[in-house]
């Protein structure tokens, strides 16, 4: 059984074609990076997974179970979508922490109102998960006392709170400069070595998503033109599209 399955499915902004008949496998524990030019439906791709956006056409299912329709081919309501989107979590370009909030309460807020832990368990995993990124020592600060290396990485600790199977990451350094983008490349590192957490990336950093994953997949104009092991897309690879790409941001 697959992670996660996209079977199909298209995405239309009006007359706008983000993705077109997209078929793409993960594998439970597999690590995939999602590369290509911007606005070729990499980013749409994870908003999908996460049910912040519905197909048009086709079907998605999460360890075998839609998240786009109910047994009897019904779209799924918010109470069905909501158990589903729990196996999932995400990480965002941008932190989105609530700035009212400590870096503890940002982490216990969604496991005790959605999974209704009680606080003093919420916190005992709150503090596991920033001794996992290395903040443990910022248990109480602000959003605003922190850097944006130490923002994000509290962004993936509130995401694997929740301890989700497939873990989603949309360009979590694009926003940071390179030195605090190594801090957050290094916190991913980890999870991808020392978890069974499938991972999504998609990423600009070329170097890291060789490094990380499993497979590539390359995308144009909304469709997959390649995908591969890191090594054969990024030495070998059978589209003059992906090596006009590479080449681009190599060169970059």
């Amino acid at each position: 059984m697959w992670a996660i399955e996209f079977e199909k499915v298209s995405k239309s902004f009006g007359a706008h074609r983000v993705l077109v008949d997209l078929g793409l496998q993960v594998k439970p524990g597999e690590k995939v990076a999602l590369i290509g030019p911007s606005g070729s439906g990499k980013t749409t791709v994870l908003r999908l997974a996460m049910t912040l956006a519905k197909p048009t056409a086709g079907d998605i299912r999460v360890f075998g179970e839609s998240i786009v329709f109910d047994a009897a081919g019904k779209p799924l309501s918010n109470a069905q979508e909501a158990k589903i989107r729990r196996r999932c979590g995400m990480v965002f370009q941008q932190f989105n922490l609530f700035p009212h909030l400590t870096v503890l309460q940002n982490l216990i807020l969604a496991p005790t109102t959605v999974l209704r832990q009680s606080r003093e368990q919420a916190e005992k995993s709150a503090l596991e998960y920033l001794r996992m990124v290395g903040l443990e020592s910022k248990v109480n600060a602000y959003p605003a006392q922190l850097s944006g290396g130490q923002q994000q990485r509290i962004a993936i600790a509130r995401a694997l709170i929740l301890k989700p199977e497939i873990l989603l990451l949309d360009e979590i350094t694009s926003a940071l400069d390179p030195e605090l983008a190594g801090e957050v490349l290094d916190v991913v590192r980890g999870i991808a070595h020392e978890t069974k957490v499938s991972l999504l990336i998609v990423t600009h950093e070329m170097r890291f998503a060789r490094e990380i994953s499993d497979r590539i997949a390359v995308f144009d104009a909304g469709r997959i033109i390649e995908q591969g092991p890191p090594d054969k897309i990024f030495s070998n690879p059978e589209s003059e599209r992906t090596r006009a790409f590479l080449r681009s941001v190599l060169d970059h």
